[in-house]
């Protein structure tokens, strides 16, 4: 199996005061993903996982909470962050998210 995944429980929240997914572990901040969300489209410009909780699977979580909550939301993403965007391209199942393959509609 390749990848680690975390054996504590992740706890994610929208923090939309803070524009941002954030990880718990025990209450401790693991990491972030930041996004800037309009009516039409979501950006994730940034993630974050603390060094202390690195090969944990907190990035592939954050990852994966941020994508799902754009689906819920039906909004496309255009995945500035290095790691959401090679995170979409390992998880053919979000392909369908990505900006790059919406139709272009014109106001």
């Amino acid at each position: 199996m390749s990848g680690t995944v975390a054996a504590e429980p992740v706890e994610v929240e929208d923090v939309e005061a803070e524009s941002r997914f954030e990880a718990r572990i025990d209450g401790a901040l693991a990491g972030f993903a930041e996004y800037i969300r309009s009516a039409k489209l979501v950006v994730y410009p940034h993630t974050v996982v603390d060094p202390a909780f690195e090969g944990r699977g907190i990035g592939g979580t954050l990852a994966r909470a941020a994508l799902d909550d754009a689906r819920r939301r039906g909004l496309p993403v255009l995945a500035t962050c290095p790691f959401i965007k090679a995170w979409m391209l390992r998880h053919p199942e979000y392909a369908d998210l990505a900006y790059e393959n919406q139709s272009r509609v014109t106001d």
